[in-house]
């Protein structure tokens, strides 16, 4: 019947494989086998590797700044014109190639250039400063609070919203008053009040952590409270502070420009890029360049780090994985 030759004719693969030699049947699973290469995955930090260099503004942002960085530290030891030197022959001069004044001068005949490279390190080391100690204290308490929850969760927050209720601006400069305005205190005056923020968002990613299954893993192992939150849920807040960080960094810089443009900030012989827009705001009309350098290198660099945020948040949020 044709049904039966049919059927006698189907041969099953595996029978196949059986009868034929062994080196043939090698050969052939080794050909069907996967490439293990082909089939490697990429980690989460690569794929938001890939998508932030997708990001040409956040790119671009990146490089400016690092040369900002590079130019503000290492400009100052190349560039012949010391600091704090002054040239009576070239008060309030105008840009110029000559003697290296490439921005000018003030009216004391200080290189602005070298005035500004130096305010720079100022600046960025405020900022940076100021934003580590900040983002530590608020890590700290928004993951404790949001992880014991309860009443101590309460207490701590309530303790957040009564920081929020001071008016910063005021109590800043009162303190920069009473204290000094030395550098280190800038700092931690800039810090005490620039953590809720960071508080708050921590403990709004910790309460939806502290469910997951590797914290009560952990519990069901007997690790301590302070071991999980330092070991199990700050490590996975690691991507919100990180973008976050970025946006904190541009807003402490302007801080202190706005203190040091009340003339609450860096003293003398130290400067700032707001010391310097301040002293710029006095002589705008006859010397514009003395306003015109240090605000355009303030505003370049909030823009950066503004930038390199939107691109670091678009590229580790989790919907785009």
């Amino acid at each position: 019947m044709p049904f039966l030759t049919r059927a006698s004719a189907t041969v099953d693969p595996r029978q196949a494989m059986t009868n034929m030699p062994s080196s043939a049947a090698t050969a052939i699973s080794a050909a069907q086998a996967p490439d293990a290469t082909s089939v490697q995955g990429r980690s989460p930090w690569q794929d938001a590797r890939r998508r932030f260099i997708r990001n040409k503004a956040a790119v671009v942002s990146l490089i400016l700044l690092l040369v900002i960085v590079l130019v503000c530290v290492a400009g100052p030891w190349l560039l012949p014109n010391a600091y704090d030197a002054t040239d009576w022959d070239a008060m309030s001069m105008p840009p110029t190639w000559k003697n290296w004044h490439w921005f000018g001068t003030d009216e004391s005949g200080r290189d602005l250039l070298v005035r500004c490279l130096i305010g720079g390190r100022i600046s960025l080391l405020v900022g940076v400063l100021a934003t580590i100690t900040s983002a530590t204290l608020g890590i700290v308490w928004g993951a404790t609070a949001g992880f014991i929850g309860g009443k101590t969760d309460g207490l701590m927050m309530r303790v957040v919203d009564l920081m929020y209720a001071i008016p910063y601006l005021l109590i800043a400069i009162l303190l920069i008053t009473i204290l000094g305005r030395d550098f280190y205190l800038m700092v931690i005056t800039i810090t005490v009040f620039s953590w809720m923020s960071m508080a708050r968002i921590v403990r709004g990613q910790t309460l939806s952590l502290r469910s997951r299954e590797f914290v009560e893993a952990a519990r069901a192992m007997g690790v301590s409270t302070p071991s999980i939150i330092f070991r199990h849920i700050i490590p996975n807040l690691l991507g919100v502070v990180v973008i976050y960080t970025t946006i904190t960094v541009p807003g402490v810089i302007l801080t202190e420009s706005v203190l040091s443009f009340l003339g609450l900030g860096i003293q003398e012989p130290m400067t700032s890029w707001g010391v310097l827009i301040h002293d710029g705001a006095l002589v705008m009309e006859s010397s514009p360049w003395m306003l015109l350098f240090p605000a355009a290198l303030l505003s370049i660099t909030l823009y950066c780090f503004n930038f390199i945020g939107d691109g670091l948040r678009d590229a580790l949020d989790p919907k785009d994985r």
